[in-house]
Order: structure tokens, then C-alpha cells, then sequence
């Protein structure tokens, strides 16, 4: 994936994780709200990716 689709994927990983959670509180769902934690998480990390391109890139181009 490129820089940018890992963070813009990796931000709407964490908001549909966060409405998940949410959602699984509202009905006391315990399974809803973990899959919620794990892929707020995987989006936490996608981002995570995309920056650390962002870094490795900026670090190239000074070559």
C-alpha cells in the first residue's frame, strides 16, 4: 500500500472500531466491543505504517 492509503484506510479502521465499541456498549455486546478494540487497533498500526513511509521517504530524498 502507499503512504497515504495506509493512513486513510488506518483512520477509517479506527473510527468504524470505535463506533463498533460504542455500538457494542449500548446493547452489551462484549463480542462487538472487542472486534471494535482489535480493528481500532489494526487502524492505530496502519497508520502507524503510513507514517513511518512518510519518515523513510523524507530520509531518501535527502540522499
Amino acid at each position: 500500500m502507499s503512504r497515504t492509503t495506509d493512513k486513510v484506510s488506518g483512520k477509517v479502521n479506527e473510527i468504524a472500531g470505535k463506533a463498533k465499541q460504542m455500538a457494542g456498549k449500548a446493547t452489551n455486546d462484549k463480542e462487538m466491543r472487542a472486534k471494535g478494540a482489535a480493528q481500532e487497533a489494526k487502524g492505530k498500526m496502519q497508520t502507524a505504517v503510513g507514517k513511518a513511509k512518510d519518515k523513510v521517504k523524507g530520509v531518501v530524498d535527502r540522499m
